[in-house]
């Protein structure tokens, strides 16, 4: 049997109402214990009202929220106290409901009884935690999308056409006697496991464009000194919180901002202005710079002139690699020879709409991106990967002739893969890491 378990539910500050949640076979017994009436009648989910005493003296008016388990958040037994807003009110229930047997609540303790107790699968569990992060209402969305279960019905197909593969290969081994049986070999593995390929990498398409909605993106400005990445950071934010002045490395250490871009958070690094200098503080900054330049998802490149010298050329190399912008700035000052691929803008004047548009088209995101649920978080893309690896080694082998007790091992490794994406069969360990994650009411 579980601990029964207490926590504050809501902000540990003076408000109107607060809520103390309990969860555990006993929170009835517990509960009735510094409260008015006996708790341990009640046979269903109600709704009561009375008071919290510390023997004779009464603590607080509060509502009572019962729900019988399974009938509740975490399938167990569990109770939300409403009592009046004040730290002294919560506090003093909680002391009261840990002198008679409760313990306190570990982080995300609430959510993974609900996972253990089958209420939710992890998908939903971790996605109640991106809900209260959320920070624009596409983001939002994508979570909501995922508690509600529609997220974890994307994987139901592969998990049966997988564990449909499986069932027919063992059948064919053990049973081979059976002529009613479907006939699998190694050449309609191989056309199974292509068709299982294509659905898995438009999940993770799908996964990753989600991914970007749900968490933002980081965009580094980088440039020789002078090219105007402060002003354009100030520009884009629009606010003045990068220094902006005439004097080559001003900007020494990464400056930060943060706007919402069609929905999407995009992070703004502006970086220290990379050149050769003798100056050690200034140096620090730039490869604070380079620093920043490998973590971006995008980088900006900005120039102020399409006549490129030495440092130019080094920020180009610098960049090659990456998913990069090429943008010159100061079209205020300068007629340039505009090319039709480039980008061209005037930070100081705050002209900077062909380059938000360019971000956009460079997410390559559509409506159905914001609207339909997607596998967004790190962990199942990286289950998905997973599983797509397994099955290109189960195809390579089938081609290859290979045993088909071998080919049939990568086949179970994959169908495992999609199985711990929910949490089915799941170490765990790892469960317990991410609901670590959560705040304490949760």
């Amino acid at each position: 049997m579980l601990d029964t378990i207490v926590a504050l539910a809501t902000p540990p500050l003076r408000s109107a109402l607060g809520i103390v949640r309990f969860s555990g076979e006993d929170c009835f017994t517990i509960v009735s214990n510094f409260f008015s009436k006996d708790l341990t009648k009640y046979d269903k989910n109600s709704i009561i009202h009375g008071f919290i005493k510390d023997k004779d003296i009464v603590v607080d008016e509060v509502v009572l929220l019962l729900y019988k388990a399974p009938s509740s958040f975490t399938g167990e037994n569990s109770i939300e106290i409403i009592s009046h807003g004040s730290p002294l009110i919560f506090n003093k229930i909680i002391s009261l409901a840990l002198s008679f047997g409760a313990r306190m609540a570990e982080r995300g303790e609430y959510s993974s009884r609900a996972y253990l107790n089958g209420k939710l699968d992890l998908i939903q569990a971790e996605n109640i935690n991106d809900l209260i992060n959320a920070e624009t209402e596409e983001s939002k969305n994508i979570s909501m999308n995922a508690l509600l279960g529609k997220t974890s019905k994307l994987i139901f197909p592969l998990k049966k056409e997988l564990g449909d593969l499986l069932a027919n290969i063992e059948a064919n081994i053990d049973y081979s006697e059976y002529t009613d049986i479907i006939d699998i070999d190694l050449v309609k593995i191989t056309e199974i496991c292509k068709v299982l390929i294509k659905k898995i990498d438009i999940l993770i398409e799908n996964g990753e464009k989600g991914k970007i909605i749900k968490d933002g993106i980081n965009i580094a400005l980088v440039g020789k000194p002078n090219v105007g990445k402060s002003s354009l950071l100030n520009a884009l934010i629009n606010e003045d919180k990068a220094i902006v002045t005439n004097i080559k490395g001003t900007t020494r250490d990464v400056v930060e901002g943060k706007i919402n871009l069609n929905g999407i958070i995009i992070n703004l690094y502006d970086t220290a202005g990379i050149r050769e200098t003798n100056n050690e503080i200034e140096n620090i900054g730039i490869n604070k710079s380079k620093d920043v330049i490998n973590k971006a998802d995008i980088v900006i490149a900005l120039f102020d002139n399409e006549n490129f010298d030495e440092e130019d050329k080094e920020i180009l190399n610098l960049t090659k690699n990456k998913k990069r912008i090429i943008v010159y700035n100061k079209m205020d000052k300068q007629n340039y020879n505009k090319k039709d691929e480039a980008i061209y803008i005037s930070a100081l004047n705050k002209e900077v709409s062909p380059l938000t548009n360019k971000i956009m088209e460079l997410l390559g995101l559509t409506n159905e991106n914001f609207s339909n649920p997607s596998l967004a978080n790190e962990r199942e893309i990286g289950l998905l990967k997973n599983a797509k690896e397994e099955l290109n080694v189960a195809l390579s082998l089938s081609k290859d002739n290979t045993s088909i007790d071998i080919v049939t091992e990568h086949i179970k490794r994959a169908y495992l893969k999609i199985l711990s994406i929910t949490g089915e069969d799941y170490d765990f360990d790892m469960a317990k890491e991410i609901f670590s994650r959560f705040c304490l009411g949760k």
